[in-house]
């Protein structure tokens, strides 16, 4: 039986995450996760892996999600009003068209200083339908894939005991649900179907890890080429690249919180290659 030791948002796709106590668990995840995303001036999104100046952005939604306020070190805050009327633009996401609410010249100004390039910032609108992949379908805001990044505290344990020097924080891997008592590493990778209270989570994929991985989550920089290089020797996926942690789609909804028994109605077999 494993709990909940972590809960996190992240109301900015790419951007700092909010800890919680509880949340709404919505069709589209934790609520206010990558509802809102930085893009260029030709609408393709801002990633950590090109920018990770993303990672010093500190952002708060409020009122009911009709406020945002951005911080960032040495900048001044700002405070807006989140706009769910204004016209569409297209924005791409993976070579993928989705729509986006621009938020205005304020926010933009904002962005772009702190980034340090010319940049917007756009909000999923109400009409937003995205079907997400893997074994369970489900729809997400503006995340990679599936609506929920789960990973076990047992598995980054596993992790930094093979890197050489200082561990790794779990910020590294911006997960939104921590799990705690699995003595067992990487069970989130077999786990099928998850109950926490009242809400049900479905099994998409393995997390397939990329170079924001490397990037130091407190003062934006790469730190190196770990836990990249670490991960390849053990943590090969059948479908390529590196896994650490599981995605997952949301079956049912409902209310989490820190402390909540997480129990694993079905569980699956292994998609990885090189494991040890």
């Amino acid at each position: 039986m494993g709990v909940v030791a972590g809960l996190y948002t992240y109301p900015i796709k790419g951007c700092a995450g909010v800890a919680l106590s509880e949340v709404e668990l919505t069709e589209a995840g934790v609520a206010d996760d990558r509802s809102f995303m930085v893009v260029g001036e030709d609408g393709v999104f801002r990633s950590q892996r090109r920018d990770p100046r993303l990672a010093v952005v500190r952002p708060e939604v409020g009122e009911g999600g009709k406020r945002l306020s951005l911080r960032a070190h040495g900048v001044e805050t700002l405070h807006v009003d989140v706009d769910l009327d204004g016209a569409r633009r297209e924005v791409m996401l993976f070579g993928t068209p989705f729509r986006g609410i621009d938020q205005g010249d304020d926010a933009a100004e904002w962005m772009s200083t702190v980034l340090g390039k010319p940049s917007r910032l756009v909000r999923v609108p109400p009409e937003h339908d995205r079907v997400t992949d893997g074994l369970t379908p489900g729809t997400s805001g503006y995340a990679d894939s599936s609506a929920v990044h789960m990973v076990s505290r047992a598995s980054l344990d596993e992790l930094n005991g093979r890197l050489e020097g200082a561990g790794l924080p779990m910020s590294r891997f911006r997960p939104n649900i921590v799990v705690e008592g699995w003595d067992v590493p990487h069970r989130e990778d077999l786990a099928r179907r998850v109950s926490l209270g009242d809400a049900e989570l479905g099994y998409t994929k393995l997390a397939i890890r990329c170079a924001v991985t490397t990037i130091d989550q407190v003062g934006g920089h790469k730190a190196g080429h770990e836990p990249l290089r670490t991960l390849a020797s053990y943590r090969r996926a059948a479908a390529g690249g590196v896994a650490f942690g599981a995605k997952f789609s949301v079956v049912r909804t409902g209310r989490l919180a820190l402390g909540m028994e997480i129990v694993v109605t079905a569980w699956g077999d292994s998609e990885l290659t090189v494991r040890g």
